[in-house]
């Protein structure tokens, strides 16, 4: 359930409004008029609460909840419990999300530069920016409008934020450019050292890592990940690519737009990821691989060859999703036939 000390509600909507709002048609008699404030999910809500049936999984939930308005696909309709309001729609999560943002908006902050950051004279800091408790902005830093920059983060010398930048607490910033809109959770690093050395019967001498991070808009960055800066080519985030915490991106990565990646996933130097690729969580990428656009990688697959636009692969090293499937069949086929050792 939604704790109102973290999370205020910003008011009610009615069904009518929430249908305007999402594009969902009301099922039925259901009352237009009727108010909704909170959001639950489909086990814990009650009769003033909405929430949403996207994934066939919970169908035993959805039959059985007590909440009192809900999206649901139209081929689930009659499978609803009675006296709920249903909000008939094909994407009832997405519905549900934007409802959720409607009746809890982020916090608004006032602008302001605390007292105790550190501001070297020379940074540009535009209009309703605000920078929070120990923070400290290096010289000739470009901080656009509308920034927020959390406490006891580091924006190293000649950093630039676009407009509308949400950096949290504990970040450090180095040798890199932000686009517009770009939200960092707390603990993110940009711009450190890549992982460059030259072994040889000498020694092991460190390469210099002279290129930057280009991160496009819109892009959000998990706590705890880390992304490389380039060794000489740049390393780069597109536009709306969404990143999950605990997440190593090595330099002269070249990530596409609208790429999702899940936790714990770690892509080796200069590799590259196509547009609308998706990674799941703990996946593995060698380096220097070419990774199509669309591409779906399956949690924990070990990818060590380039992969064609569009398929979906598991496995390591990952293979056609078909393919990997029937290997785990054959395998344990194999280990059923074979006797148990004396």
């Amino acid at each position: 359930m939604v704790d109102a000390r973290f999370f205020p509600s910003a008011g009610s909507l009615t069904l009518a409004e929430i249908a305007a709002l999402t594009g969902a048609s009301i099922a039925g008699s259901a009352e237009a008029g009727k108010a909704f404030s909170s959001v639950a999910p489909l086990e814990q809500a009650g009769i003033g609460d909405i929430s949403f049936f996207d994934n066939i999984k919970y169908l035993d939930a959805f039959c059985q909840s007590k909440a009192g308005a809900c999206f649901v696909r139209p081929k689930f309709v009659s499978r609803a419990p009675a006296g709920m309001a249903l909000l008939v729609t094909e994407e009832p999560y997405f519905a549900f999300a934007q409802t959720s943002t409607k009746l809890y908006p982020a916090p608004a902050w006032e602008p302001g530069i605390s007292p105790h950051a550190h501001i070297a004279p020379s940074a540009r800091i535009g209009a309703g920016v605000r920078v929070d408790t120990g923070a400290v902005i290096g010289e000739d830093v470009v901080i656009g409008d509308g920034c927020r920059v959390g406490a006891n983060t580091v924006v190293d010398a000649r950093v630039e934020l676009g407009e509308g930048c949400q950096i949290g607490a504990n970040c450090t910033l180095s040798h890199c450019i932000l686009g517009k809109r770009v939200m960092l959770h707390r603990g993110v690093h940009i711009g450190q050292d890549g992982f460059g050395f030259a072994p040889s019967k000498q020694g092991v001498i460190k390469v210099p890592q002279l290129g930057r991070v280009l991160v496009g808009n819109d892009v959000e960055i998990g706590s705890g990940t880390c992304i490389d800066r380039g060794a000489g080519p740049d390393t780069t985030i597109g536009h709306h690519t969404k990143i999950d915490n605990l997440v190593q991106i090595g330099h002269n990565v070249q990530i596409g737009n609208y790429v999702f990646i899940a936790a714990q996933t770690g892509i080796a130097g200069s590799s590259t990821v196509g547009d609308g690729a998706m990674l799941g969580g703990q996946v593995g990428i060698s380096g220097h691989l070419a990774i199509g656009a669309g591409v779906k990688l399956v949690a924990q697959s070990g990818v060590m060859h380039d992969l064609a636009a569009g398929g979906t692969f598991g496995g390591s090293p990952a293979v056609p999703a078909r393919d990997w499937h029937r290997q785990t069949v054959a395998l344990g086929l194999i280990i059923k036939k074979k006797p148990d050792a004396q």
